[in-house]
């Protein structure tokens, strides 16, 4: 059997229904027996830490919110079952009527490079801040207020923040997570 040349196409989904968009493509594939013309069906994400109540929770925040990536080797009925998908608006770059432009190879890498590059990653904030920067106070006794970065602590992933309390500047050692650019 010939192998068939497979492409990466990115689909508009719904937002929020990225998820639902992809068990919904995964199942119609299975269903019908074309895995051989579909090979991977992506949601691009990053694990993002916050402090909620005193404790530290990760969460998945998606890259491209709305969008989803496949890679398919794509004929009329594959396009067109996709496109019948409950919450698939369509394909990308796809002229009214016209075939769907797959993605360069090289956007696909960089895309996909980023998302190991994240899974790699330690625990780390994907924001670093700036001596200087207006932050806001998210989590701790000070919750609400708001400061300039005086000094980053990169090893203890904290910072030094100036905040103003009861008219009085106040230097406070907040940890990243305990505060989120303004």
């Amino acid at each position: 059997m010939t192998e068939v040349t497979k492409k990466w196409y990115v689909i508009r989904a719904a937002g929020g229904k990225e998820k639902k968009a992809r068990e919904y493509i995964e199942r119609e594939v299975k269903r019908l027996h074309l895995e051989e013309y579909v090979s991977q069906v992506l949601i691009p994400t990053e694990k993002i830490y916050q402090v909620k109540n005193g404790k530290k929770i990760s969460k998945e925040r998606i890259f491209y919110p709305g969008y989803i990536l496949i890679e398919v080797a794509l004929t009329p009925e594959i396009q067109h079952l996709i496109t019948s998908i409950p919450h698939v608006s369509g394909f990308l770059g796809s002229v009214k009527g016209g075939d769907p432009v797959p993605v360069r190879m090289a956007e696909i890498n960089r895309i996909l490079g980023r998302v190991d590059e994240q899974a790699e990653r330690e625990e780390e904030n994907i924001t670093p801040y700036l001596v200087g920067e207006a932050v806001k106070v998210i989590d701790g006794p000070f919750n609400g207020f708001n400061g300039t970065v005086e000094e980053i602590l990169e090893d203890k992933k904290k910072l030094k923040v100036m905040v103003k309390i009861f008219g009085r500047k106040t230097l406070l050692e907040l940890g990243f997570v305990q505060v989120e650019k303004e």
